[in-house]
């Protein structure tokens, strides 16, 4: 009692005393009561933050050295080192600093001290969110999150941890290599019997105009892509790790599923391949039930859904976004973020000091790793470069192009359902999300990718005046130089209108296609009087189906190639013309063919006895209404 002077001692005196030991003091009480103590100040007791998850060590990874994996409660993983792991794996709210000191050093190896740990603590576990910062009450931390470019957002949980625990238990068995190798097997002879012998197309154009039967293939679609979730979720599970919950969310404005499998990274790199193509190899297993279903009804809507479900697993193999050919690549490099390491691969190709550190970033990675990694890089940053350059250029034409078939498809859309055709109408709906996600996807990806880029730059030339002047000139000059080319015509025009492919979904769309581009008295300019009127240049596009010259009873009556004559096949000006040679010049008397055309036709009329081919149409490009 002395040692704690007369202060503490009058805290002892509080009661009857139960026993010849007195009442238990606690050290809180002690501090509490008297912060004045000398030598009783409160040690530091760190606590976790809400709902993290410590998965362990990252097993087989591209690393030197091992990395650890944590998940805090809003869903961010966050990489650790393993003197970090061990410090949060020995914190549970109760272990001072000192304490938990004594059992990092025991498993580290070396020897760690208290203030070592409240300095990782303060300084690393608290700014990533790990841990809670000292004086705060909540568990709940705000902790700065990894902003993805190409990342799912707006999660909604439509399968709990429980319900997935169930769903992929009933699931595993079908990852058994027995029962693998005969879906493969089963996939093979079927393809083979629908491509080489039935002809895959043909339930798809049997359903195409039926909308009810669009319908049910579009459920079908929907039911794959649930069932491709619950691919993962068994392979997590068959693999030894524990599956998060199947939600949805938008990528890239799109809905799109996710599955949670975070826990994965714990087992080994053979398990994580599993679970990525899991939800592939579920696809496969969906199609095989699909024909099943053809051969015991005999309906054709269950090959459409097998023909669509291979483009499908054609979208999600492919490794230039966030799709399973993502994680697969990023898995077999032993890297979780390909797109983290861009701008380190990048800048280690730089001199200076950023290079340095961009290289010693980089041999953190193993060899193996190293070329992966810099393979992908050095492919995907040409191909963004360049799909942004062709978007740029093609701007106006394809602003153009999606307003007028969006304009058509709601139009249509609406005649539908005021017409009663209900199942017209909600096809049409599904329309119109097929045409506004896309739009909205490149407006959502050309803000946020010109807004790190804008963001990228102030920062490079932060307190460099001069540099920063510069690349506005660099800037302005090519906002400029684009502006003119879309003004003036230099960039493609906008695509022809075209019939729709699949008519069922784009409702009061026209179907047949569009007449003949009336020229305009500018294109006569092109015609130039190299064509005679005895024959017609080959290869070129006539305005008649006519194979003897046009009568012409007088210079006044003569048959002028008209301006459709001067067109290329393109469609672009400046083609060989074809006909008689330029109005009032003269003409050749010839018998009068059947086809050909008479004096008195209009000049823009065009007759032809076979199906011509409209010289302003573009012989390539997609159809606008289904784009």
């Amino acid at each position: 009692m002395t040692l704690l002077g007369d202060n503490t001692a009058a805290l002892y005196d509080t009661g009857p005393v139960p026993g010849p030991g007195g009442m238990p003091v606690t050290y809180e009480q002690v501090t509490a009561a008297n912060p004045t103590v000398v030598g009783f100040e409160k040690p530091l007791v760190p606590r976790l933050s809400a709902g993290l998850q410590l998965h362990g060590e990252y097993q087989g990874s591209g690393f030197t050295e091992p990395r650890y994996i944590a998940r805090r409660g809003d869903g961010q993983v966050v990489q650790l080192s393993r003197l970090l792991h061990l410090v949060a794996s020995s914190v549970d709210g109760h272990r001072d600093i000192e304490t938990i000191a004594h059992r990092v050093s025991a498993r580290f190896g070396r020897e760690v001290s208290a203030e070592n740990i409240r300095y990782l603590v303060e300084n690393k576990l608290d700014p990533l969110g790990v841990t809670v910062p000292e004086g705060q009450e909540e568990d709940e931390v705000v902790a700065p999150r990894s902003d993805l470019l190409l990342a799912l957002k707006g999660h909604r949980v439509l399968f709990n941890e429980r319900q997935v625990a169930r769903i992929a238990r009933a699931l595993a068995w079908l990852h058994r290599p027995v029962v693998v190798a005969a879906v493969l097997v089963g996939i093979v002879v079927l393809d083979v019997w629908l491509f080489a012998f039935f002809g895959a197309i043909t339930p798809v154009l049997e359903v195409l105009d039926q909308p009810v039967l669009l319908l049910v293939v579009f459920v079908l679609t929907v039911a794959s892509l649930v069932f491709h979730e619950f691919g993962h979720a068994s392979a997590c599970r068959y693999g030894g790790a524990r599956p998060g919950c199947i939600g949805c969310g938008l990528f890239l404005i799109w809905p799109s599923m996710y599955t949670d499998v975070t826990d994965v990274y714990r087992i080994g790199r053979a398990g994580r391949l599993r679970t990525d193509l899991g939800g592939v190899y579920f696809n496969v297993v969906f199609m095989l039930a699909m024909a099943g279903a053809y051969a015991v009804s005999g309906q054709a809507f269950f090959l459409a859904a097998v023909y669509l479900g291979h483009f499908e697993i054609l979208e999600q193999l492919m490794p230039a976004v966030r799709l399973d050919g993502y994680y697969i690549l990023g898995d077999l490099a032993g890297v979780p973020d390909l797109y983290g390491k861009i701008k380190p691969i990048l800048l280690s190709l730089v001199p200076g000091a950023k290079g340095r550190k961009a290289r010693a970033e980089v041999a953190a990675l193993k060899k193996s790793a190293r070329v992966i990694v810099a393979t992908w890089v050095l492919t995907m940053v040409p191909l963004l470069v360049g799909e942004m350059g062709y978007a740029l250029w093609n701007l106006p034409r394809l602003t153009t192009t999606m307003v007028r078939s969006l304009t058509e498809q709601v139009l249509g859309t609406g005649g539908a359902f005021a017409h009663g055709e209900i199942a017209a109408g909600l096809m049409g709906v599904v329309g119109c999300v097929m045409l506004l996600c896309p739009m909205a996807g490149v407006v959502y990806l050309s803000v946020k990718l010109g807004g790190r880029l804008w963001r990228g730059a102030a920062k490079s030339t932060a307190g460099r005046p001069g540099l920063r002047m510069a690349l506005c000139g660099v800037l302005l000059v090519a906002l400029g130089g684009l502006s003119y080319a879309w003004v003036s015509g230099l960039t493609p025009e906008p695509l022809p209108k075209r019939p729709p492919i699949a008519p069922i979904l784009q409702p009061g769309v026209s179907t047949s296609a569009p007449p003949a581009r009336v020229a305009t008295p500018s294109d006569r300019q092109h015609t130039t009087p190299s064509a005679t009127a005895t024959g017609v240049p080959s290869g070129a596009v006539s305005p008649s189906a006519s194979t003897a010259p046009s009568v012409s009873a007088s210079p006044s009556d003569s048959v002028s190639p008209g301006p459709s004559a001067s067109k290329s096949p393109s469609g672009a000006p400046g083609g060989k013309p074809t006909g008689s040679p330029a109005v009032g010049g003269p003409s050749v008397s010839a018998p009068a063919d059947p086809g050909s055309v008479s004096p008195s036709a209009p000049p823009s009329e065009t007759v032809s006895s076979s199906p011509s081919v409209p010289v302003s149409e573009s012989p390539a490009g997609p159809t606008p209404s289904a784009s």
